[in-house]
């Protein structure tokens, strides 16, 4: 897979990602949040908490039964690159909510490039200090 077809991908992923978290209550504030460490894929509010959101997304069959659930992508040294950037995001910003670090699992189909039948899993609190 070429380079733009992952990224598009990854968007999708991270778009459907938005959608559900809207649908459930939250309020989207930021996507793709950059630092030296890393990136944070989308920051988003409840009524309670600030959420550091990292997305991974498979394609159902090959990739799955290769490399497993997406949420095992998120390695122990992945988990320290969005601690970093979750504290620095806090720092810079008036932040007056308790922080959360949540991950979001996707794994669906391809069509024609498009991303088709997605199975959501999302995992509050899923990792930190």
């Amino acid at each position: 897979m070429n380079k733009e077809t992952t990224r598009s991908i990854g968007k999708q992923a991270e778009d459907a990602a938005c959608l559900w978290l809207e649908q459930n209550g939250y309020t989207v504030t930021r996507r793709n949040y950059t630092t030296a460490h890393g990136e944070i894929d989308i920051i988003a509010e409840d009524e309670k908490y600030i959420v550091f959101v990292e997305v991974k997304y498979r394609t159902r069959s090959v990739h799955l039964k290769k490399y497993g659930r997406p949420v095992r992508a998120v390695t122990k040294q992945k988990q320290q690159h969005i601690i970093f950037s979750a504290k620095q995001y806090i720092s810079q910003n008036s932040v007056t909510k308790k922080p959360r670090l949540d991950v979001m699992e996707i794994v669906g189909s391809k069509c024609d490039g498009r991303l088709t039948e997605l199975d959501i899993k999302y995992y509050k609190n899923a990792f930190g200090e």
